[in-house]
């Protein structure tokens, strides 16, 4: 074998092994966003599963505040109905907004923030809260670290050859940026 064929061949084999850890690299890396996102699910779904009781909690103090009370209901039920992370994002949005009506709403019936069930509910719904906005974190980190690889040069190349996409970043609504404002 002459020395070009075998400096050819080493080239050759070391940019086949490069292909092959940048693409397993961006494979473990989509992973890690789907895990990240899933993580995020499982506290979504725990916070679901707490709001029917939190409702009915409610409803039995407030007859009528059923808008509220709906508006609940519709943001869980829209993302139940998500196919995306998107569009579960989106629905995540809409349901913090609904929940803190309810919390205000609660501040207007001081039997019902008195109540027992009412309190542990609130306070169960508040730890998983904490628990959504860390996993947030997490997923927001993944997608950062998975997007800086898809995009950066070398292995954009590999990722554009095997179609890796970006992935969205779990962002605040515009109405979760605004100011909060406390009235004595």
């Amino acid at each position: 074998m002459t020395t070009t064929l075998i400096i050819i061949l080493v080239i050759l084999a070391v940019l086949i092994l490069w292909v092959v850890t940048t693409y397993n690299g961006l494979v473990v890396l989509r992973n890690r966003v789907k895990d990240q996102w899933a993580q995020i699910d499982v506290q979504l779904k725990r916070r679901f599963d707490l709001i029917p009781n939190l409702i009915e909690t409610v409803k039995g103090y407030t007859k009528h505040e059923s808008e509220t009370l709906e508006a609940v209901v519709k943001a869980r039920n829209s993302y139940t109905t998500a196919s995306t992370p998107t569009e579960a994002m989106e629905a995540d949005n809409e349901l913090n907004q609904a929940i803190s009506k309810l919390f205000a709403l609660a501040e207007a019936y001081p039997d019902l923030k008195a109540n027992t069930n009412f309190q542990q509910l609130q306070t169960e719904l508040t730890e998983t809260e904490s628990k959504i906005a860390s996993a947030r974190q997490f997923y927001n980190d993944t997608v950062l670290q998975y997007n800086n690889k898809t995009e950066v040069i070398p292995s954009n190349i590999i990722a554009s050859i095997f179609k890796f996409k970006k992935e969205a970043f779990f962002e605040a609504s515009e109405k979760e940026r605004e100011n909060v404002q406390v009235k004595f």
